[in-house]
């Protein structure tokens, strides 16, 4: 049923459990992961424009200069991505699992479901951190969005250190009722 797997990440340190995850399920059924990065100005790291218009203003750095160091800080940006990917790849191709990567700029949600739409994804698997006000609001709008967008069935996988007491009701055979 789940065959092709999406799966959203960012390079925050919560990301693993959702990479884990994705993995564990994916030899389980034989399927193959997309591993998706979606470059963001909400992702922590992410280059501040901000500070480029500041730079703009000091009349000892030029506008060219103080754009060509914030291009510079988005590469830098960018090849953490591509450099997180490959390696998940190559664990999850270690742990054998066909892994495919992509990388993108953009609205996280939309970019989500819009990957899943092209490669034809059974299933998208996404993180949900809540360790900071503005993190949980960009991660939970965006799980929100792929969860009413997404082209196939989403499956949000929380942090399993996060709550340990909803983990262990989570981990039961059945819900008596």
């Amino acid at each position: 049923m789940f065959r092709k797997i999406l799966v959203a990440m960012d390079r925050s340190d919560s990301n693993r459990h959702v990479f884990n995850a994705a993995v564990t399920l994916a030899q389980a059924i034989g399927g193959k992961l997309m591993l998706l990065h979606v470059l963001s100005a909400q992702e922590q790291g992410y280059p501040d424009a901000s500070l480029m218009s500041k730079m703009m203003e000091d009349p000892d750095i030029s506008r060219e200069e103080a754009a060509r160091i914030y291009l510079q800080q988005l590469e830098t940006f960018k090849e953490k991505g591509t450099n997180l990917l490959r390696s998940r790849a190559q664990e999850a191709m270690t742990a054998g699992v066909a892994t495919e990567i992509s990388q993108t700029q953009g609205n996280p949600g939309y970019s989500i479901c819009d990957l899943a739409r092209t490669w034809g994804a059974d299933l998208i698997m996404m993180g949900r951190r809540s360790d900071a006000f503005l993190a949980k609001l960009f991660l939970e709008s965006s799980s929100n969005y792929v969860n009413h967008h997404a082209p196939c069935s989403v499956l949000v996988v929380r942090n399993q250190t996060a709550n340990p007491t909803k983990i262990a009701v989570a981990q039961t055979d059945h819900v008596p009722f």
